[in-house]
């Protein structure tokens, strides 16, 4: 099997640290490539590594999760990780195969 890679992306950085915390509780085996504190520094990111997932937050300065997520990625699935419940129809707009709200839960993450 090889490796799954992730990258992180949310504009506080205790959300991406519980976040990673928690996922390698949950999935001791994947690889966290990078983290973004901005949407354009995910799209960068998701350009340049080419993640198999990217964890998004919703709000974050310049651009959107959402709006990281309207450009298409090719192998790259999305995972929205928010604190903002309003989105969820619209992150499955963009194919986003979860919506997780903040904060994450080792319980919530083992589901996946």
């Amino acid at each position: 099997m090889s490796d799954i890679k992730a990258i992180i992306a949310d504009d506080e950085e205790p959300g991406r640290i519980h976040l990673r915390t928690q996922l390698f509780k949950v999935w001791p085996e994947l690889i966290i490539c990078g983290e973004a504190c901005n949407g354009l520094e995910a799209i960068q990111m998701i350009e340049e590594i080419k993640p198999n997932i990217a964890f998004l937050d919703i709000k974050m300065p310049g651009l959107s999760g959402i709006q990281v997520a309207q450009k298409s990625f090719e192998d790259c699935r999305i995972v929205f990780v928010t604190a903002y419940d309003q989105y969820a129809i619209e992150a499955f707009d963009y194919e986003a195969i979860d919506y997780i709200l903040k904060p994450s839960s080792y319980e919530r993450l083992q589901k996946q």
